[in-house]
């Protein structure tokens, strides 16, 4: 089984959606739990993409300066 590729901005939609739904009282309490971790898996994966871009445009900043 192959890895799908992380997506920020589908993963961002996602957790907008799951707020929304829980914002709305949508999900039922046995399914609260089960959204609340899918959005902490996907917020995490974000941080992790978002250090790593920036980590990525200094890189390419400094070599700039050099």
């Amino acid at each position: 089984m192959t890895k799908q590729k992380f997506d920020y901005q589908s993963a961002l939609e996602e957790i907008q959606a799951i707020v929304a739904e829980i914002e709305e009282g949508t999900p039922d309490v046995d399914q609260l739990a089960k959204k609340v971790k899918r959005a902490a898996s996907l917020l995490k994966e974000c941080q992790a993409k978002l250090k790593d871009t920036e980590a990525t445009l200094d890189d390419i900043l400094q070599n700039l300066d050099a």
